[in-house]
């Protein structure tokens, strides 16, 4: 009966669903060194295949942590992402231990999906149930998500330690055709929901009063939201590990904010400040040998300074249309009513 269960989530099933992505990881590779040898890049053409995948994997977290980390900043909501993470991390133990103790032949990556997906909705159901502040409820998933990937780690203290150190601190090696393909599938879900929500997402973000006076189903959004939230850490975990991918939500989006007029404004800005930070951040963990969330961290922070100064000397040599946090314009507000 598990293994019946279990088919979908099994290495075996799911190389078969991705295979054509596994041929587009190839083809990929293969454009991303014949680019190379054109403008004589030599870094790009002593690297391997996992470096071309590792950038790839990058290059789709610049565009959709900082996308959905711009509605969760509007909210107040920046510390979601660090709750999901952790359950996220219970998932993965969850596969470990199921690899380890019954040979189930599980992806750990997908059963981080289900549980941090569950974690989404619990975070939700509690605020709702409990009238508690969404802080409260991120507290108890985060809590009861670690609590429950550590203790599976230390009952099965004999082979797992290795492993679970890469999904804490992040691993350029963690990133196999299986892991790519996998987030490409996340990536084009976020990108495919927000493009078809992105209205009301906007109204339940900046006026959620009005939005349920007007008959917009609020409970139904901010379920959409938190389960974005929840596929965006998954895939980010690969390359930034548990401790440091919600920090990919929250960074370049607090820095678009000290130079934006607009949401629009921000969501672009945010993604090239999160596109720099990951591009430079994996170069230089793959010269350094160092794990590449730390140093994606540290550039993204670089970069959050750089646009505080910018925001700070517009103000001072007459800018002062720069919005605080949180703001947004009536124009914006109404077209997303509509």
């Amino acid at each position: 009966m598990i293994d019946v269960l279990a088919m979908p989530l099994q290495t075996g099933g799911l190389d078969a669903l991705l295979g054509p992505l596994y041929w587009f990881l190839e083809l990929w590779s293969g454009v991303l060194t014949w680019l190379a040898k054109i403008a004589d890049i030599r870094m790009i053409q002593e690297q391997n295949a996992f470096m071309h995948r590792a950038f790839l994997v990058g290059i789709c977290i610049g565009v959709m942590a900082p996308l959905i980390g711009t509605f969760l900043v509007h909210r107040q909501l920046a510390l979601i992402g660090d709750a999901l993470a952790h359950t996220a991390f219970a998932g993965v133990a969850i596969g470990l231990f199921l690899n380890s103790v019954i040979n189930l032949g599980v992806t750990p990556y997908l059963t981080a999906v289900v549980v941090a997906m569950i974690a989404a909705l619990l975070i939700e159901v509690i605020s709702e149930a409990t009238d508690a502040y969404n802080d409260v409820s991120m507290a108890i998933v985060l809590s009861t998500g670690f609590a429950l990937g550590t203790t599976l780690i230390s009952i099965n203290a004999g082979g797992l330690t290795v492993s679970v150190e890469r999904y804490l601190f992040g691993n350029l090696s963690t990133v196999t055709p299986q892991a790519a393909a996998i987030l490409l599938v996340l990536f084009a879900i976020v990108i495919g929901v927000v493009g078809l929500t992105r209205n009301q997402l906007l109204y339940v973000t900046f006026d959620e009063t009005a939005a349920a006076v007007s008959g917009l189903p609020v409970n139904w959004y901010n379920r959409i939201m938190v389960m974005l939230t929840a596929l965006v850490v998954v895939g980010a975990m690969q390359i930034m590990g548990v401790i440091l991918v919600a920090a990919m939500l929250v960074v370049p989006v607090a820095g678009a904010s000290q130079v934006s007029r607009s949401f629009n404004e921000a969501v672009l800005v945010s993604v090239i400040l999160a596109e720099i930070s990951v591009i430079v951040g994996i170069a230089f963990a793959y010269h350094l040998g160092a794990t590449a969330g730390g140093i994606v961290v540290l550039v993204a922070v670089t970069l959050y300074t750089g646009a505080v100064v910018v925001g700070k000397l517009q103000t001072v040599y007459g800018d002062n249309s720069m919005p605080e946090m949180g703001s947004i314009n009536a124009n914006e507000t109404e077209s997303a009513a509509d």
